[in-house]
């Protein structure tokens, strides 16, 4: 007598990540070209219509001059602020991540677009910050979109002070807002009285133009070295 096979085992069903999402370029050479996002670490690129507008805000202040700019994307993510920047001709653009596989997307994507004039680094923000400023690197307009837990703003901030030229601009986008209570001065963002006093490492800044986007306050903000301590 024949022995029964035995059944065949169930399958396991085999995990396989979600696609990746993407963001675009808004502007530029680049302009419409799909970025991908990896689903890495809470990875939280900063929304186009916030991208355009930002842009928009910056293009008024340097009055459209890219051609000369230096740029630092220091928590680069999916690039997305620092390959806008390239898109729109910054002379240079050096993005900054620690985490493995987004740095490699980083440089596959520089191939893509053939962007030599962007430098990628993996590395911890801090500790990059405070090296490029030793070694006198100096930028005219400097992205800070880190995560919202663990004061990371609070932190990187008062380093970018060494980085920036005079006269230069730091996009700096958070979870909360920025425009604290200034006797005598206009809320940047509308609708906002600014109900804390300023903070020690937000003394130096000053908030000149500032939004927000469902959860996300966006700012830019220059430096007053006469406030500084």
């Amino acid at each position: 007598m024949q022995k029964k096979r035995a059944g065949k085992a169930a399958k396991v069903p085999v995990h396989r990540p979600p696609l990746s999402n993407q963001v675009r370029i808004i502007g530029g050479a680049w302009k419409r070209t799909a970025l991908p996002v990896l689903d890495a670490l809470g990875l939280r690129p900063t929304p186009d219509r916030v991208r355009e507008t930002v842009f928009n805000w910056i293009n008024h202040l340097r009055g459209g001059a890219w051609e000369q700019a230096l740029c630092l994307d220091l928590f680069a993510g999916s690039g997305a602020l620092g390959f806008e920047a390239a898109s729109r001709g910054a002379l240079s653009v050096t993005m900054v991540d620690n985490h493995t596989p987004v740095v490699h997307q980083l440089e596959e994507i520089k191939n893509r677009l053939h962007a030599e004039q962007v430098q990628i680094i993996r590395g911890d923000a801090l500790a990059t910050a405070q090296t490029l400023a030793a070694r006198g690197q100096r930028f005219d307009l400097i992205f800070l979109d880190p995560p919202y837990q663990q004061e990371w703003l609070m932190r990187a901030l008062p380093l970018t002070a060494a980085l920036l030229k005079e006269g230069g601009l730091v996009y700096a986008e958070s979870g909360q807002s920025l425009t604290f209570d200034q006797p005598g001065e206009t809320a940047a963002v509308e609708g906002e009285t600014g109900a804390e006093a300023t903070p020690d490492w937000m003394a130096p800044w000053k908030v000149i133009r500032a939004d927000k986007a469902g959860t996300v306050f966006y700012h830019l903000l220059t430096y007053n070295k006469n406030n500084g301590n």
